[in-house]
């Protein structure tokens, strides 16, 4: 493990922190996504690119859990049925109520994410689920270039709109 990189990103620790408090509304789960988020960046310190924004990529790693993690919630909730027209049963009579989406903003990036329009928010949730650009260009029939323009166009649109979750 790189030690000059353990400690920058030791250095944006008390600004992850605020970020995850702001996303959780609860200190004990705010120090589990600081964390986690810091434990991920260290797994994965290779794919972090010299000169690039380093305080961006930890704010997109921690927005990233924080996400799947209400998605995980939201979708124990649902019971899938397996006769022809496979309905959707919502249980949320027998579970816990669920504040997460009240909590910091994970409506507003939705919303923000919806709001773009089919071109850019397309490749750019095919990217998001894990698909590799050259995948998206054959899904879609379009050129590898343009998919790259298309998430770059998405990824600008959503900072400028999102630009209070980016201090």
């Amino acid at each position: 493990m790189n030690t000059v990189f353990r400690d920058l990103v030791q250095e944006e620790y008390f600004k992850l922190r605020n970020f995850a408090l702001k996303l959780t509304q609860d200190r004990e789960d705010a120090n589990d996504l600081v964390q986690e988020t810091v434990y991920k960046a260290m797994k994965y310190e290779e794919k972090f690119e010299k000169g690039t924004n380093l305080k961006g990529w930890l704010y997109t790693i921690m927005k990233n859990i924080f996400i799947n993690h209400y998605r995980r919630v939201v979708n124990s909730k649902i019971f899938s049925d397996d006769t022809d027209k496979q309905y959707y049963i919502n249980s949320a009579k027998s579970t816990s109520a669920n504040d997460a989406e009240n909590d910091l903003g994970v409506e507003e990036i939705m919303e923000a994410i919806n709001g773009l329009s089919d071109n850019l928010r397309i490749p750019f949730m095919m990217s998001y689920n894990g698909f590799k650009y050259e995948e998206i260009a054959e899904k879609l029939s379009i050129p590898l270039g343009t998919v790259k323009i298309r998430i770059h166009m998405a990824r600008q649109k959503l900072k400028a709109q999102l630009v209070h979750f980016v201090e």
